[in-house]
């Protein structure tokens, strides 16, 4: 058994306890797994458990935040070095879709299980949310601006229903699929950018 001195230092690893959170989360789900449960698969005791968070929200709100945290620095990580609008736009997609399709459990849970929160909680993570939806707006707000978007497309749109679309990817893809990560980018690339973009702009779209 865990000496109460040695449990707290283990529940100061914030990864570790959010990873094994997670995979229970995914696995019964957020509303079905006890705070027992997770303390046992924290490998720590309940009461060192409750020491860093009060209630099993304040678990899901820290872990989506660090799925969050870890989805913006991959497109940050992709697009920072890039100057031209249609290759960041084209990098941030690719690094969004290697997050998502990562096999991360706390992404998974980032998706599906943010509607188990509510009140200060759910208005917390919706403001998390937004945060990474920002990265996308300047994105697709810069090609716009420059001309590549046609003028009758609506960005805040777009944003809400690409996102939407390729989230639910998370859903029915699966590693040894008919379809790779490569074909599934590609895919969404090419339907996208000729939903969008200016004619002028579709073969140089097509050849990136």
């Amino acid at each position: 058994m865990l000496s109460r001195e040695s449990a707290r230092v283990e529940v100061t690893d914030r990864e570790r306890v959010l990873a094994a959170s997670a995979r229970l989360f995914r696995e019964k789900g957020f509303e079905r797994a006890s705070v027992r449960e997770i303390a046992r698969a924290c490998g720590i005791l309940p009461g060192s458990l409750h020491y860093r968070y009060r209630s099993k929200d304040d678990i899901l709100v820290d872990m989506m935040q660090l799925a969050i945290e870890r989805t913006i620095h991959g497109i940050i990580e992709a697009t920072s070095m890039i100057q031209d609008p249609l290759k960041k736009m084209k990098s941030a997609l690719h690094a969004h879709l290697n997050v998502l399709m990562s096999g991360d459990d706390m992404v998974y849970v980032l998706l599906f299980e943010w509607r188990s929160l509510h009140g200060a909680a759910r208005e917390q993570m919706i403001a998390e949310r937004d945060r990474y939806e920002q990265y996308w707006h300047a994105i697709l707000n810069e090609l716009k601006t420059q001309g590549f978007i046609r003028k009758d497309v609506d960005v805040d749109l777009l944003r809400l229903i690409g996102l939407g679309a390729i989230n639910w990817a998370a859903t029915w893809y699966k590693d040894n699929g008919k379809y790779n990560l490569e074909q599934i980018a590609d895919a969404i690339w090419q339907m996208m950018t000729r939903g969008i973009l200016n004619m002028d702009f579709h073969d140089e779209a097509k050849n990136l």
